[in-house]
């Protein structure tokens, strides 16, 4: 079976997402508008919305499944009102405006599966003056919690294995975040509000700071995250590990540098500045006792320090490396040379061989290279 469909699955096996989205289109569809399906996946949502009567809905999506998608389309009788797009959202056009965008692209944290990049790129260029998005607006939520399966992983590589250090490793596990269903006996206090924004406006930078008050002794192993989101009036989808309608989807876990044992009444605050299109989060705990104050535990941490960066790819960075094309670099810009709109792709792949015979082992493996270039950037 193939991945990508059975990821697809466990999209539409969860009930609670797709309860949430029908209610919400049924809401705020109005008969006959047009809608843009964001990262259409299968089509559901604008299944969805042309049963909540939209007249026209355009799916837009990158991978293959748009294929799927157009035959499940016709399938259920709205071939003639769905037009599905294969394309990069942010680089797709589409023959009119519309009236309504709806997107589920908010991950686990509320926006590292592409939405704060996504959204605001689809209401500036396709949404009429006045149109509607589903979401309408993206809560991030935090609290202190006592999760020992992920903490281990982290602290993993601070053990040796057969004797040998990896010790290297542990700074990075540090500074990472690791996605987890919490529940709700994990946390250690009220969750609180980092903050609340329009999914649809451009927002480069989050930043937000809450204090926590711990309400029962325990070990405080990192900070957990999710988010809710509005999809209509009364209408809410969430990963929240209280909410009764709680989606499948994971949270994520922001572990501290150590444990600290905490006690009732102690306060945690946490500063968290993210940027959501470089998939960087900063987090910074601190932990207080309750009675006197007493800072008792600080934690500075980046998933920009858990990122893998090689001596070599940090030398390409520098302003003055010289960058020059690798062979392979060379043809693919042949490829591109040759899409002139005249050669057929027959032409090109003769071409290719004949151009960079050293590159290829045979002819077929020169056409699996031009197939690559050619359905990612040609028309």
């Amino acid at each position: 079976m193939s991945l990508v469909v059975d990821e697809h699955r466990q999209y539409l096996a969860d009930t609670a997402r797709v309860d949430a989205f029908d209610r919400a289109l049924k809401a705020v569809v109005r008969p006959g508008d047009v809608v843009l399906d964001l990262a259409s996946g299968t089509g559901i949502l604008g299944l969805l919305a042309c049963r909540a009567g939209a007249g026209r809905v355009y799916a837009i999506e990158m991978e293959p499944i748009v294929e799927l998608a157009r035959q499940i389309a016709s399938d259920n009788g709205f071939a003639d009102r769905i037009v599905c797009i294969q394309a990069v959202s942010t680089r797709a056009t589409l023959p009119e405006p519309v009236d309504l965008i709806v997107t589920d692209g908010a991950g686990r944290f509320g926006f590292e599966a592409g939405l704060l990049e996504t959204l605001p790129d689809a209401r500036r260029r396709f949404l009429k003056p006045g149109g509607r998005t589903i979401p309408s607006a993206l809560t991030l939520w935090l609290a202190p919690v006592e999760a020992d399966e992920p903490r281990a992983h982290v602290d993993f590589w601070a053990q040796p294995v057969q004797g040998l250090s990896f010790a290297a490793a542990h700074a990075i596990a540090r500074s990472t975040g690791y996605p987890r269903h919490f529940t709700t006996h994990e946390l250690l206090a009220e969750p609180a509000a980092l903050m609340t924004l329009d999914p649809s406006r451009e927002t480069p930078l989050l930043s937000g700071r809450v204090e926590l008050r711990i309400c029962r002794d325990a070990t405080l192993h990192g900070i957990g995250g999710w988010f809710s989101a509005t999809l209509a009036p009364g209408v809410e989808l969430t990963n929240a590990p209280d909410a009764p309608g709680r989606i499948n989807r994971r949270n994520v876990f922001f572990p501290l540098h150590d444990p600290v044992i905490v006690a009732a009444g102690d306060r945690v605050t946490v500063s968290m500045r993210i940027r959501p299109a470089s998939l960087l989060v900063g987090w910074h705990v601190e932990v207080r006792g309750g009675a006197d104050g007493h800072l008792r535990h600080t934690t500075g941490a980046s998933t920009f320090e858990g990122m893998l960066i090689s001596r070599e790819d940090m030398a390409r960075t520098r302003p003055t490396f010289q960058p020059a094309l690798t062979p392979a670099g060379l043809a693919r810009r042949t490829v591109l040379d040759l899409c002139d709109g005249a050669r057929s792709l027959a032409d090109i792949e003769r071409e290719m061989w004949h151009r960079h015979p050293a590159l290829f082992r045979d002819r077929d493996a020169a056409a699996a290279f031009v197939a690559e270039v050619v359905t990612r950037y040609a028309t």
